[in-house]
């Protein structure tokens, strides 16, 4: 078989791929609809939101998830404290969604305005310290919520929301539902074990991130000489850390800074690659590969599932259209 023939079939398979995704990416976009339409028709419409911070990045994905649900959402923003208790006294959900540094001083400010009945939630990425001061300043109902995600999600199906339990959640069932027929996955854990595990999955993540891209800088390589060497696993950690320096640094310094016991994990973690850095100037490789072999025991089954679930998306960035930047 021709060399000419080989490319005339590849052009048609990728060819048939391209019209496969495009019939997939149209059944998705009924299914949302489908999805969208049920979760309108089975949870209470007609609830009026107001969602603090509303035009930030966060806030104005979760009016528009409200909006599409059918409630009637009024954004909240730093200009409209004169007329706070008209805007709020009438709702059923007050969301607050500010940056973690305004989180507390916000809850302070806007409770004297809520009724009794108006459920309080936030949608900070700590929880014990927003979770308190609502509970302390509010006697209604009270939730926290994590979106674990970026806004920039064109919807929340199979998205992770933590939440932990305030006061009343009977009254505030309504709102989780809502999420759930949107297709989050919700998570509920408390305050304090939601925290401890940020310090992990957020922040010694952004933290390592942040050192990583600092280390990159003032190495100062040729990013496009990284780029083009890359295999799809790099360029996707590549992808990564550039991703974070693309965001706004308000957020992820208050994520980093907003529990100061954070910082002796980080320490702990500077402790163990300064050993990992001894270990390899010992030139102790078999001891290197006992180490390694620990922690595989420590991950378990964990490890081949990780193994299997980075194929699928390793597979995605392989079909991903490089960006040319000159």
């Amino acid at each position: 078989m021709s060399e000419t023939t080989l490319t005339e079939q590849l052009t048609q398979v990728e060819t048939q791929i391209e019209d496969l995704l495009k019939q997939k990416a149209e059944l998705e976009q009924k299914i949302k609809q489908a999805n969208l339409q049920h979760a309108q028709q089975t949870t209470n419409s007609n609830k009026r939101i107001v969602v603090v911070g509303g035009r930030g990045k966060l806030g104005s994905l979760f009016v528009r998830l409200f909006t599409e649900l059918g409630h009637s959402v009024s954004v909240f923003e730093q200009q409209d404290w004169n007329n706070a208790q008209q805007i709020v006294e009438h709702a059923d959900l007050v969301v607050v969604s500010v940056p973690i540094n305004l989180t507390s001083s916000v809850i302070k400010q806007l409770v004297g305005y809520l009724s009794a009945e108006t459920i309080l939630a936030d949608l900070t990425s700590v929880k014990a310290q927003p979770l308190a001061d609502m509970l302390e300043y509010h006697a209604g109902p009270v939730v926290g919520l994590h979106p674990m995600f970026g806004p920039d999600v064109p919807d929340i199906h199979d998205q992770v929301v933590a939440y932990c339990d305030g006061r009343t959640p009977q009254q505030y069932q309504w709102l989780l539902d809502s999420l759930a027929l949107l297709g989050a996955k919700l998570t509920k854990v408390t305050a304090e074990s939601h925290d401890k595990s940020m310090a992990f999955i957020q922040v010694m993540r952004h933290f390592s991130t942040f050192v990583y891209g600092l280390h990159l800088q003032q190495e100062n390589p040729k990013i496009t000489d990284l780029i083009s060497l890359s295999s799809p696993i790099y360029r996707l950690e590549l992808a990564m850390v550039g991703r974070l320096f693309a965001q706004d640094s308000q957020l992820y310094a208050d994520i980093i800074y907003s529990n100061p016991a954070n910082f002796q994990l980080l320490k702990r973690f500077a402790e163990r690659f300064n050993e990992g850095i001894q270990l390899l100037e010992s030139g102790d490789k078999a001891l290197f590969k006992q180490e390694f072999a620990d922690v595989r025991r420590w991950f378990g089954d964990y490890a081949e599932h990780f193994l299997k679930e980075s194929r699928v998306m390793l597979e995605a960035a392989h079909h991903y259209s490089e960006l040319e930047i000159d």
